[in-house]
Order: structure tokens, then sequence, then C-alpha cells
């Protein structure tokens, strides 16, 4: 170690307690706190022969910090990035859904790199099993009074209104389906900072017995559940791939019996899958298993529909038969169709019924992408940005809740010149419509009934699609499509 590292000119002294070694790159000594009787912190104590008889070395578990060799066992037991229990709702793969890992080639030549003829077979293929589809959704753009005074908000960017205005309307669609009230859990998938919880927990005041569970896989700084301390509600967070999640492990709902409403804004590509497969399989399934009939067949057995809605208005209402059920309804903004993987679609039955496979749905979730091109340059200006496309390929080209965007390696400028950029956003909204078609088809065949709607104009944002369902036997309200 240099000696004008440890001792430069013209430097002021280290703080009392304080590491004595003066880092370079910063330009001020280290503020670590030393140990009684030492000079230096742990990470430097080799900086100085006094205390270099000690080795130290790189933790085996995160080498970006080191540890004494004489203490490495000790260590390993107390290190912060050691293999923590699994807890009881981590159960492996279970919303993974069918391995069908056989059915992928090892290699699929991008889609730049395939012929005319091929690309023209592909969007062919597209085209005939799209035939027969709503191409145009329902605009379901709304707004919610939770929301007026932030929206209003002089403060605000244009990032966080854009933001503000998609939780609005998410909101606003969450309780045109009258999924808004007490006695129930909240679920928000891809949770983030928790926002979406945090406005419906405002939006319900103080209705009696919510709860929320704040699923995310990754840690999250500047959360903001954190902040809530209303008695009646509460809420939990969840470190946790929702490919491991089981929400029939968690004690609040294995306890208690509340509805669960799954949320999400913007849930990336194969997250919806694992989600949807989460609810609706998963959980609703098993809750179903554990009662004697189907919910939807034991109200129908204890009493007719006239029969419920006479006891009602004879102020009978302890009569009626309980329509509790585990999945109320599920109210999620799409993003990232070009994230999506075969294995954990859930809509393969449907792609399946087409005559499509796994290699179709790998070249129309990477197709999906040119939806987004308008984005782009034109074909026109292809030349001038080529260098630079080369320098930015990344995956993907969605918006995220960053709000930016970003270029695909399939992007629009690097394939044959015969479609113009008008039709490849054509291309790509279909590719988006049929995934998502056979989500609908999934949910149908589990006993919901979904829908499709644009909850916000595209230049809010592009991934501008909601996708909401409800159990068969509640009544949707009549602007739901």
């Amino acid at each position: 170690m240099a000696a004008s590292a440890l001792t430069p000119h013209g430097t002021a002294f280290p703080e009392e307690g304080r590491c004595g070694y003066f880092v370079e790159k910063k330009k001020r000594f280290c503020r670590m706190v030393v140990a009684a009787g030492k000079r230096f912190c742990g990470e430097h104590a080799g900086a100085s022969e006094e205390e270099n008889a000690r080795k130290r070395i790189l933790c085996p578990l995160d080498p970006k910090h080191t540890v004494y060799e004489d203490q490495l066992a000790k260590h390993l037991k107390k290190c912060n990035s050691r293999e923590k229990p699994k807890p009881d709702f981590f159960i492996q793969d279970i919303n993974a859904g069918l391995k069908d890992e056989t059915e992928i080639p090892d290699q699929l030549v991008p889609i730049s790199s395939l012929s005319e003829e091929q690309l023209e077979n592909l969007i062919k293929k597209l085209r005939k099993a799209s035939e027969g589809l709503n191409c145009t959704l329902k605009d379901q753009i709304m707004s919610h009074p939770a929301l007026h005074d932030a929206l209003n908000d002089p403060k605000n960017g244009d990032s966080a209104a854009k933001h503000l205005k998609q939780q609005a309307s998410i909101l606003g669609n969450i309780e045109n389906l009258k999924l808004l009230g007490p006695r129930r859990c909240f679920v928000e998938f891809g949770a983030g900072k928790g926002k979406l919880s945090h406005w419906v927990d405002i939006a319900l005041k103080d209705a009696e017995k919510v709860h929320f569970i704040l699923v995310e896989k990754v840690t999250t700084r500047f959360k903001v559940d954190g902040k809530h301390r209303k008695k009646n509600s509460v809420f939990e967070r969840l470190q946790i791939d929702i490919q491991h999640l089981c929400l029939n492990k968690i004690p609040l709902l294995s306890k208690e019996k509340l509805p669960v409403v799954g949320i999400g804004k913007h849930l990336c590509g194969v997250a919806t899958d694992l989600a949807l497969r989460c609810l609706v399989e998963t959980y609703a399934a098993s809750c179903e298993e554990r009662n004697e009939e189907p919910l939807a067949k034991r109200i129908k057995n204890d009493k007719t529909g006239k029969e419920i809605n006479t006891l009602a208005k004879e102020g009978n209402e302890k009569n009626i038969p309980e329509k509790w059920t585990p999945v109320a309804g599920i109210v999620i903004a799409l993003c990232c169709h070009h994230r999506c993987d075969w294995r954990h679609y859930v809509g393969k039955e449907y792609f399946r019924a087409l005559g499509l496979g796994a290699v179709d749905f790998h070249y129309f979730q990477r197709m999906s992408s040119w939806a987004t091109c308008g984005m782009r340059k034109t074909t026109l200006e292809a030349s001038n940005i080529s260098t630079k496309r080369r320098d930015e390929q990344i995956d993907g080209s969605e918006e995220h809740d960053d709000g930016g965007y970003r270029i695909t390696d399939d992007s629009a400028e690097s394939l044959p010149g015969f479609l113009t950029v008008e039709e490849k956003k054509k291309i790509g909204h279909l590719c988006k419509l049929l995934i998502d078609q056979g989500r609908i088809k999934y949910l149908q065949q589990k006993g919901f009934s979904p829908a499709l709607q644009y909850y916000i104009e595209p230049l809010v944002s592009l991934e501008n699609v909601l996708l909401t369902a409800l159990p068969n036997h509640s009544s949707p309200p009549e602007t739901s499509a």
C-alpha cells in the first residue's frame, strides 16, 4: 500500500475514532468506525504493517466485502448475504405451470435474421390466428376522487403526473367492478414502492378489516407501505418471486376468510401469467377443494336467485347463503409482452387449438415490441441511427414504471423494408392481443368473466391495456366490457 495513500500531503487528519485510511478516489479519509486501540477499520486493516498479521479474505457469499480468515466460520453464520430459511409460503415452482422445455429449440434465430419469406409466413399465421378477434378494445378511462389533490399538485413533473393518472384510472376501474370495499385482502403483484395499494388504502378511508399483501421479488427503496398506520388496514410485504408464492400458506389468508383482489400496475410479461396462475389455479382452486362443493353450485343448490331476492326483500339477510369467494376479482395493467415465456404462459391450450406452438409464440412475443415502434425513428432515418442502435441493444422497448423506453434487438429498423412503421405497429398490437386472448380463454376456463379495455390514453402510456376478471357468479357492472 503506497505511503502517499495513507498519509497524503495537504489533507486533514481523520476524525477521532474513524479509520485512518485515505481513499484516493474520494479524496478523503475512510469514515468507518474503528475498534478501540486500532487505527484502521476492518476493510483497511491490511494497510498497516502492525495490523497485517491477520489475513483478510473475500467473503465466499458476497465478494464485495472481506473478512478475517480466522473468523470466516463465525462470519458465515451471520453474513447478510447468507441464504435465509425459506418461509412457509415459498413452494418451489408452484405457479410455474407445466415444463415444456422439450418444445422449445435450443437456439432460435432473432427476427432480424429471418428471411423475408419466413417473416411473411409468420405474419400470415398471425393474421389467420387473429381472425374473428375484436381488435378494438373499449375505452374505460376513469379516475377517482382519492387522487384529486395529488393529480392537481402543481409540483408534479411529467413522469409523476403520468403515473398518477394511471393509478387513478386503475382505482376507478376497481371501484367500477365493485371490488373496492371492506373485509377483503388486496394482493398487489410486482408492487415496487407499493403506490397502487397506497391509493387503494386512501380510497377506502376507514373501511373495516382491509389487508394488503405486497409481492415484490427485489429489495425496494422508498417504499410507501410503511407510512400507513391506520387501525383498520394492515400492510404486509413479501419479498418473493411470484413463481414460488403459495397464497394458501400465508397466515393472514389461511386464518381469515377474506376475499382476495389481485391488482397490479405494469406487471411485466411472464409475471402476469404467474400471478394469474397463483390466484385462480393455485389459490382459488385449492380453496374450492376444501369445500364440499364448488361455490357456484352450493349457492344454486341452497337457494335459487328468486328465493335469494325474496329473502333480501323480506329482511332475512341472515338466511341468504354466503357468497364468499376466494378470489373476488382481478385488475392488472398489462406490460412487456416481449418478456413472456412459453413455459409459464397460461394460454398454451388456446395457442395449440389454433395450430400454434412454442416457436410461433416466441416470435409473436418478440414481434409484440413492434407495437411501440412509433416511439422510434422511421425507417427512412434508420441509416442515421443504426450505429447508435447497435450500442443500445438491450432487451425490451416497452414502458416501465420509470417511464423510460428501451430499444430491442428486434427493433423496427433492423427488419426488411417491405413493412411500413404503421404496419409493424398493427402487427405488434395483433401479437399482444393474441397473447392476451390466451389469458382471457384461460380465465374463462377457470370460472371467471374476463375483459380487456383501454384504461389510459396512449399519450400517457403505450402500455394502456387493463385486464379485469370477476368470478362467474358475480354480477359485473353494466359498464364493463
